[in-house]
């Protein structure tokens, strides 16, 4: 949970809320196919519908007040995957920043599939 003191009291973001924000900004990046889910299960990388995009997310709330954030990823075929990774660290950072106020320490996006459009 991130959270802000105002003059006027305490701001308190939720997990749920910055995961979403964090998925939202990450599909909307050129090249990504959606969030990916790793079953248990099977072991198999599933395709996350926009409902649930969240769940391809994993925040790490630091010592020193910073968040570290994890993205799992399904990219579309024939794409260069360094430059779309590139391009989701730069707007995940800027839209979480921009939106919540917190500092981020460090984005990590993991490619766990490429899947044709």
């Amino acid at each position: 949970m991130v959270k802000t003191t105002t003059d006027k009291g305490y701001i308190r973001i939720s997990n749920d809320a910055i995961t979403a924000l964090v998925g939202a900004a990450a599909i909307n990046c050129f090249g990504v196919r959606g969030m990916a889910l790793r079953s248990v299960s099977d072991g198999l990388v599933h395709l996350l519908k926009r409902e649930v995009m969240g769940k391809g997310v994993r925040v790490h709330y630091l010592d020193d007040s910073t968040i570290s954030i994890e993205l799992h990823i399904i990219v579309k075929t024939g794409v260069n995957i360094p430059a779309i990774c590139s391009s989701i660290i730069s707007e995940v950072r800027y839209k979480v920043a921009t939106d919540t106020g917190a500092e981020i320490a460090g984005v990590d996006v993991y490619v766990d599939s490429i899947m044709p459009d």
